[in-house]
């Protein structure tokens, strides 16, 4: 769990920097240096592009890390990166021609609503042929056991480039439209540096040799397309079904205002996610499973240890949060607690899903994602009409719920291991005790000053009932290493 927990602090750190970048320009200055109207094209462009991603790319980022560690000779390793690099193209070239001679068709389509997007249709063609490269060539460092440059790319690089952009627009050194084309370029300019650090890892000579896995190297790229997609249909779900169930639209945005803060949980397994994956894929093509059980414990352990922490800091200072905010805001504060426990107990799965996704149970993930879509949309239409925003946040919880709680059981039934031990149960009791003990407890202050210092509070509390109740290995001995401890 070393060069886990080790390369999992950095990316929780970029991860966290650039999730700061990103609500500055998605909260600032987006909203101050361009029209709603080009806002709302920049957004589109970038949505219709992580849709079509998984398409461009081919499945192939899922499959690198599957597959690359059941290769042993450099032949098949060699053939089977040169596979990867060109297997994209199968959709790519089609699309390519399709997109040339239907190009009216598929912009009138595209702008029938929004005549602006006319003109911007092969911008989202080359965006998603960006993003499914960059996906590609972190797949590529990822099974080499680097993950901190490629996460800085993946969470700071495009937000800060677009950061100078939005303040060149408010310059008058771009016009819009160059705003929007070099907004592509820094997509395109991200993935060549991507490739060149994934090439300095481990430069590629091309081999065409036939492999005996490719049936199921196919197979299993054209499952995670489905996948994929299914995923960009869970994250926009509730937000979409809110806009269309109620008569306020602004409900959207109190939502997502609440999902935002809330999300924050999720960024340590985003982070650990990157690192998790690569050796989960190796135990199991090694059939390791020791190993296996043991990245299942203690990653869920390191896990429920960081995110539980971010969730007591949300849950004890969202009162003083909401105050800084406008007062129509305010009624947000059951979604964020009903959410934050939801994505608290994702985290605590650990590496679950890279074990599902990395199995011979990898078509399962395709099963429990459209369960989970079905599961959202049902609950959504009984919730949301009743219940408004809360409904929606009661239905996103209960869906994530029976989601999680059917793949611990299944990855118990398969493997007969679990991430969970009596150090969980101390966890959460904590948790509860800490939150019960501080919730009602406010300083005569600022608002600001009290979240830090009821947060300081909190933190060294939380930390050292960590250390000195033995919770974690992994956590006390990071917690030594920077405390200078013996």
């Amino acid at each position: 769990m070393g060069i886990v927990l080790n390369q999992s602090f950095k990316n929780t750190i970029s991860t966290y920097l650039g999730f700061g970048i990103g609500a500055i320009n998605t909260l600032f200055l987006y909203t101050n240096f361009l029209t709603d109207e080009y806002y709302g094209l920049v957004a589109f462009l970038l949505s219709a592009a992580n849709i079509m991603m998984p398409f461009m790319a081919f499945g192939v980022h899922n499959a690198i890390i599957k597959f690359y560690s059941s290769f042993k000779s450099k032949n098949s390793i060699n053939s089977f990166l040169t596979l990867m690099l060109f297997l994209p193209l199968i959709f790519i070239i089609p699309a390519f021609f399709i997109g040339y001679f239907a190009y009216d068709s598929i912009a009138g389509l595209l702008s029938s609503e929004n005549t602006i997007v006319e003109h911007y249709v092969w911008h989202i063609f080359i965006l998603a042929i960006a993003m499914a490269y960059f996906e590609i060539f972190f797949a590529w460092s990822k099974v080499q056991l680097q993950t901190v440059f490629g996460n800085v790319m993946k969470e700071i690089f495009h937000r800060v480039c677009i950061m100078i952009l939005l303040f060149a627009v408010y310059m008058k050194w771009l016009s819009i439209h160059q705003f929007i084309l070099s907004l592509v370029g820094v997509y395109v300019l991200r993935m060549l540096i991507m490739k060149m650090y994934a090439y300095s890892i481990r430069f590629p000579k091309l081999k065409f040799e036939k492999l005996n896995k490719l049936p199921s190297i196919i197979k299993y790229s054209g499952l995670m397309i489905i996948a994929g997609s299914v995923a960009m249909l869970i994250l926009d779900i509730d937000k979409f079904m809110i806009g269309l169930m109620l008569p306020d639209i602004e409900q959207v945005a109190y939502y997502s205002v609440a999902i935002f803060i809330a999300t924050v949980i999720a960024v340590p397994q985003r982070a650990m996610h990157q690192i998790m994956m690569p050796l989960t894929a190796k135990y199991l093509n090694e059939n390791d499973i020791p190993s296996l059980e043991n990245l299942y414990k203690r990653s869920s352990m390191s896990l429920l240890v960081i995110s539980g922490f971010i969730f007591l800091l949300i849950i004890l200072n969202i009162n003083q949060l909401y105050e800084i905010l406008p007062d129509e805001f305010t009624g947000g504060l059951f979604v964020v607690l009903i959410v934050s426990l939801a994505k608290l107990y994702d985290n605590s799965l650990g590496n679950n899903n890279a074990i599902l996704f990395n199995s011979d149970y990898y078509k399962m993930v395709l099963f429990f994602g459209v369960l989970l879509a079905i599961m959202a949309i049902v609950l959504n239409a009984v919730f949301i009409p009743v219940y408004g925003i809360e409904g929606s946040a009661f239905a996103t919880f209960l869906a994530v719920f029976i989601y999680n709680t059917i793949k611990i059981a299944f990855v118990k039934m398969k493997f007969n291991i679990q991430p969970f031990t009596i150090a969980s149960v101390k966890i959460v009791v904590t948790l509860i005790i800490l939150s019960i003990g501080f919730y009602f407890w406010e300083f005569p202050f600022n608002p600001i000053i009290n979240i830090i210092l009821k947060s300081t509070i909190v933190g060294t509390l939380y930390f050292s009932l960590i250390y000195k109740l033995d919770i974690s290995e992994d956590i006390s001995t990071q917690i030594r290493k920077y405390l200078r401890l013996k």
